[in-house]
């Protein structure tokens, strides 16, 4: 077995970093992430689209405990259609039920609609 120790004395030796490495004072460190974002198919695009119109429209009216849960589910499957590519049926199945609890409202909203089609379209009904 060779011996590979090149170290100094009193000195800092690292190999084999995965990651960003600083020693010292005053460093910078910068993070970048290597890869593609995650592949979306037209429907959860579609979807993303009209979540993204809803939470907007949902700005424009009086807020209410009702709005507040809606806004919330919204943003989680905004959230995990961006982070994951999708939304997975679980995530469909609460939005299609805040969307339904909603609907008093949504019903004004064509974005409302929009996203309840989206919903349906990709649960099957």
């Amino acid at each position: 077995m060779a011996d590979n120790d090149n170290s100094v004395p009193g000195g800092i030796n690292v190999t084999n970093t995965g990651g960003n490495v600083t020693i010292g004072d005053h460093n910078t460190v910068s993070y970048t992430v290597h890869g593609t974002e995650p592949a979306r198919d037209p429907q959860q695009e579609e979807l993303l689209r009209a979540i993204r119109e809803l939470r907007a429209d949902l700005t424009r009216v009086v807020a209410s405990e009702r709005t507040a849960a809606l806004d919330a589910e919204l943003s989680d499957a905004e959230d995990e259609i961006e982070g994951t590519g999708a939304a997975g049926p679980g995530r469909l199945a609460r939005l299609r039920q805040a969307l339904a609890e909603a609907d008093a409202l949504t019903g004004l909203l064509a974005s409302g609609a929009a996203a309840a089609q989206a919903v349906a379209a990709l649960v099957g009904g």
